[in-house]
């Protein structure tokens, strides 16, 4: 039984993809996709050794290692042209490096016709790397889980640039127009932590005066969409 976070994103996978979970960790991801018969192959890839041989100790437990290779590597680095990979993971990681891991591939040549992403930290980051490599983001969703507020994000490749507003980037498409209850307490906790952030800036002996307006205007985002303003 997947964990919360893990199910929501298995939820997203499309049926019979080629797939491969970059950070697999133990493999849990593609273990149940492959068990429960929605994909029929998948690549566990992982940086780090000590989680990849869990990952591997777990695939041979559930007598999938015909179906699930693990790879030891950084980011979309351990992919190859014939693993005809369709569908790349990427869950757990900050959105700086996300980004990072996502425009190596892409100088390599490398981009996946669908992403799912669940940054935990810096969404708008990931967001703004979709729209300027013409991926379409298709689906969205932000929950509640363990004590941590979480958004997965689902994006196609396109021919086109598919343009989001400064709104858009922040908050998320979907998430805004949804708004629902976990949103309303991501945004209520972002706010406070926005106006401290400010105040303090505002203390300051030398005040990054370009840093403060950028508060400023995000603190007026989130109070206009909590209905504050």
């Amino acid at each position: 039984m997947l964990e919360t976070r893990l199910a929501h994103l298995a939820a997203m996978v499309d049926e019979n993809t080629r797939l491969a979970d970059i950070g697999t960790d133990h493999a849990y991801l593609p273990i149940d996709l492959v068990k429960s018969g929605k994909i029929d192959f998948a690549i566990a890839s992982d940086v780090a050794e000590g989680p990849l041989d869990n990952a591997k100790t777990d695939i041979l437990a559930a007598g999938l290692s015909k179906k699930i290779e693990t790879r030891l590597g950084s980011g979309l680095e351990t992919l190859r042209p014939e693993d005809n990979i369709q569908t790349v993971v990427i869950a757990g990681m900050g959105g700086k490096l996300m980004s990072d891991l996502l425009e190596t591939a892409k100088v390599n040549g490398n981009l996946y016709p669908t992403l799912i992403l669940e940054p935990n930290i810096g969404e708008p980051r990931v967001r703004k790397w979709l729209m300027e490599n013409n991926y379409q983001i298709i689906q969205e969703e932000i929950i509640d889980t363990a004590g941590h507020i979480y958004e997965l994000i689902k994006a196609t490749l396109t021919t086109s640039k598919h343009s989001l507003t400064d709104k858009e980037l922040l908050f998320g498409p979907f998430l805004l127009k949804e708004k629902n209850a976990v949103f309303t307490k991501k945004w209520t906790n972002q706010l406070a932590y926005q106006k401290q952030l400010l105040l303090n800036l505002n203390k300051a002996k030398n005040k990054d005066m370009a840093r403060i307006s950028e508060v400023e205007q995000r603190i007026k985002f989130i109070e206009g969409e909590l209905g504050n303003d």
